[in-house]
């Protein structure tokens, strides 16, 4: 299989303007999130597509692969989608550009789910995390995910999922991370076709797959990391870095 990793770069997040080429011990988020990404060694290519002539020429500089995004989107996926269209590849990670510890053990287990489906049932791949803490859990900015016995994803949400009516019952919460791997044509298919109301009220773009269909496995890591979305996020981890 050909495995490539890409990386949206988008420079005016609604949250963080500009987040990407914030500072983090030295260098733009968005060149560590690179670096980490390229240092794997688990890819054939690593690439960053981006709307933002800033984030290209930075990425230019460091002497790293960068496309530009020649249409508005609305999500990360659509922006690889067109970036991937005329590839010949099979599998392709989308590492958020504002994930700079992204690391190898997650990456790993993601792509090692498609070299175990032979039968070719899981259209994606993605991570998540145990967490305990209920005001994480209660905070719509942590994206819940619910799963069947077989680690399939069955909803998205900002919301607790499930909700503890009883609170007695031992009940485990994850957190979405954003990291996926998708095959090619469940890609594809997604830039394709139109986004639907639980997509549009969540907000959160994976459940377009959920709503067309697609299966998505979760895969378990204890990695932490930090996401920047927030000024906050971003003074934590520059007290992770150092």
């Amino acid at each position: 299989m050909k495995i490539i990793a890409m990386i949206p770069a988008r420079y005016s997040a609604s949250r963080f303007p500009g987040k990407l080429m914030k500072d983090l011990g030295g260098k733009p988020v968005i060149t560590r999130t690179y670096e980490a990404t390229v240092n794997t060694k688990l890819f054939d290519d690593v690439i960053v597509v981006t709307d933002s002539d800033i984030i290209y020429d930075e990425i230019t500089k460091i002497g790293g692969q960068v496309m530009m995004s020649q249409k508005e989107h609305d999500c990360g996926s659509d922006r690889i989608a067109e970036a991937v269209e005329d590839l010949d590849i099979d599998i392709v990670v989308n590492v958020q550009g504002d994930e700079p510890f992204t690391e190898l053990e997650s990456l790993e287990k993601l792509i090692q789910v498609f070299k175990d489906d032979d039968e070719k049932q899981v259209d994606l791949a993605s991570l998540m995390v145990h967490i305990t803490d209920w005001e994480e859990i209660k905070n719509p900015n942590t994206v819940k995910v619910i799963i069947d016995k077989q680690k399939f994803a069955l909803y998205f949400s900002r919301s607790p999922i499930p909700y503890p009516r009883d609170e007695s019952v031992d009940v485990k919460y994850y957190k979405h991370k954003g990291v996926y791997a998708f095959r090619k044509e469940a890609l594809m298919d997604f830039y394709r076709l139109p986004m639907l109301t639980l997509e549009a009220s969540e907000k959160i773009e994976c459940i377009r797959y959920l709503e067309y269909g697609k299966r998505i496995k979760m895969v378990e890591t204890s990695v932490q990391g930090v996401e920047i979305d927030t000024p906050e996020d971003l003074e934590r981890a520059k007290k992770l870095w150092k």
